[in-house]
């Protein structure tokens, strides 16, 4: 086991000796400079919140797959982002007009749902993003995740009904 100085450093030796690999690796990926560097500080934050419990044996994949899974993360919170811009200005009425100030309020209403779809899950509330983002129906869903398609639908009607509970709270 490693002591807290020690991963610190040892993470801050991986950041100079491949963080200009990873960077490289990302803008491949992204096609953009700047999300390509958040996404290298975002996995080596990571790397830091979640100490490695032994030293890391072969450092770019292991990045690579670090990296890979908070890109993956990203394109789903875009997403996420433009379907609640898209449904809040349809129900604002504003279909051809998105002003900064309606993206500012959809990404907060988009926090306060990503607040409430942490209190699942991890699974409810993959299944619910696998639902909803990805469009993928119950039966895949399941198979995805190794479960019944029951299980799913229990899965995807309690993350809307946190939802709804959000969205229409009780005065």
């Amino acid at each position: 086991m490693m002591s807290g100085e020690s991963a610190a450093l040892d993470i801050a030796n991986l950041y100079t000796e491949h963080g200009p690999w990873l960077r490289n690796w990302l803008r491949a990926r992204t096609r953009c400079p700047d999300r390509a560097s958040d996404l290298v500080q975002d996995t080596f934050c990571r790397l830091l919140d979640r100490r490695p419990s032994a030293p890391i044996l072969d450092p770019r994949p292991y990045l690579a797959v670090v990296a890979r899974r908070l890109l993956i993360d990203d394109v789903r919170r875009r997403d996420l982002e433009a379907v609640v811009a898209r449904a809040w200005a349809d129900l604002r009425g504003e279909i051809d007009t998105i002003t900064p100030e309606a993206v500012a309020e959809a990404a907060q209403t988009l926090a306060g749902v990503m607040d409430i779809l942490a209190q699942l899950s991890p699974q409810a509330r993959e299944a619910f993003l696998l639902r909803r983002i990805d469009g993928l129906g119950h039966e895949e869903i399941a198979q995805r995740l190794g479960v019944n398609e029951r299980t799913v639908k229990r899965h995807v009607a309690r993350a809307f009904a946190v939802c709804y509970a959000f969205a229409y709270p009780e005065d």
